[in-house]
């Protein structure tokens, strides 16, 4: 197959970053094309000489030279985070990711104004939280649904326009939360023009020309159990975490579809997390309490949530298994109330109902997890890739080259 789509099954944080980097790195992909989601990411890569960077919008295989990032229609760009981003790399080592940078002019803008009423909004939710990343992500999309003028990629080339959308969100967010901190219209205008002109903005009849060039990787953002419509409400992010928007996109070109699962699950902040342990000792040195997404949390294999991401997205062609350095966990075949996840088609008020359900779910653990072929056969899936630490070198498996 010419192409590769990468999707977490999980809750995110599942080692997406490191799988599109060994694609990468052995020359399987010449491109990362991002899917869904927006600064919020956040794909750890570790490089065999030690670098590590978290990437948010530049695709997982930057530190390959010559691979490009394309941020397709479907990601909300958020300007000043990718500026930052791309500063960060450049002490690493990488002088170029902008130059290899292409963004879709269509892509919705993440501002400044988005990330103020996101973290004032969650901030007003009290003990109620979701668990948001705090980036502005989730009002961005619900701004666009409710006005047909959201700022576009397209607009940083217009000093014009892009000052009247700028101006209209700045109005919608004083008028939501008079209190909030957020700058200038002309600031802002003066940072994303600067954005326009230095990177190479791009319509719709670009991507078929990148992807006939050669093999890229799709490389998704946060995880299925996550998504929009088939997570468990409202404990989800405003983002299409499935196939889906890759499967648009390639317009009907091969890929292989990989799913990336963990040895053990992991969540940020609150919701349901049926086989979560805090007595398991699992050092994350790149996953830690975010003051807005809260606590991380880590419990036992969970094949039922698995499985019904699987079922979310119509299957897998096969799975990445990272961590699997770690010590062996628990392997839940099934919960006391249920044993497979209920798949229900847009309906947000199912899903909350679910979501309910599976708060007093308890795990019914039937074996442990020592190895790989444990969760390929739990999933009934096989596994193409394995991960034994974070670098491209740890990886083995039929998607691995020498």
């Amino acid at each position: 197959m010419n192409h590769y789509v990468v999707v977490d099954l999980g809750f995110g944080d599942s080692g997406k970053g490191t799988v599109v980097d060994r694609l990468c790195a052995q020359g399987s992909a010449r491109a990362v094309v991002r899917f869904n989601g927006g600064a919020q990411a956040a794909h750890n890569v570790v490089t065999v000489d030690g670098r590590h960077h978290t990437f948010a919008q530049f695709g997982s295989g930057t530190f390959t030279p010559g691979v490009r990032t394309h941020l397709s229609r479907f990601m909300l760009v958020d300007p000043l985070a990718l500026a930052a981003e791309a500063a960060h790399l450049r002490s690493l080592g990488v002088p170029d990711a902008f130059d290899r940078l292409t963004v879709d002019a269509s892509a919705l803008l993440t501002t400044p104004y988005h990330r103020a009423v996101n973290r004032a909004r969650e901030l007003a939710r009290g003990d109620g939280r979701h668990g948001s990343c705090g980036m502005g992500v989730g009002e961005t999309a619900a701004y666009a649904l409710r006005h047909a003028e959201a700022p576009r990629v397209g607009d940083c080339r217009s000093p014009l326009r892009l000052r009247k959308v700028l101006r209209r969100v700045r109005e919608w967010a004083l008028d939501l939360f008079p209190a909030v901190d957020v700058p200038p219209v002309d600031d802002c205008a003066e940072a994303f023009l600067a954005f326009g002109a230095g990177v190479r903005i791009v319509g719709g009849e670009f991507l078929p020309r990148l992807l006939r060039e050669g093999p890229a990787v799709f490389e998704g953002a946060q995880g299925v159990l996550l998504d929009e419509w088939h997570g468990f409400h409202p404990y989800t992010t405003w983002s299409t975490t499935t196939f889906a928007n890759a499967l648009e996109l390639l317009e009907g070109a091969d890929a292989l579809r990989l799913g990336v699962v963990r040895k053990y699950l992991t969540r940020h902040g609150p919701g349901p997390f049926v086989t979560e342990d805090p007595e398991l000792d699992l050092p994350e040195p790149h996953n830690a309490h975010g003051d807005w997404q809260g606590g991380f949390r880590v419990g036992h294999f969970d094949a039922v949530a698995l499985r019904y991401a699987l079922d979310v997205v119509g299957g897998v062609d096969g799975l990445a298994v990272t961590h699997l350095d770690a010590p062996p966990v628990r392997m839940c075949g099934s919960y006391d109330s249920m044993e497979r996840i209920p798949l229900y088609t847009n309906d947000l008020e199912a899903q909350e109902r679910l979501t309910r359900r599976l708060m007093q779910a308890r795990p019914l653990y039937d074996g442990m997890v020592t190895g790989p072929e444990d969760i390929g056969r739990a999933l009934d899936t096989p596994v193409l890739l394995e991960s034994y630490g974070p670098t491209s070198a740890d990886k083995k498996g039929p998607l691995t080259s020498a």
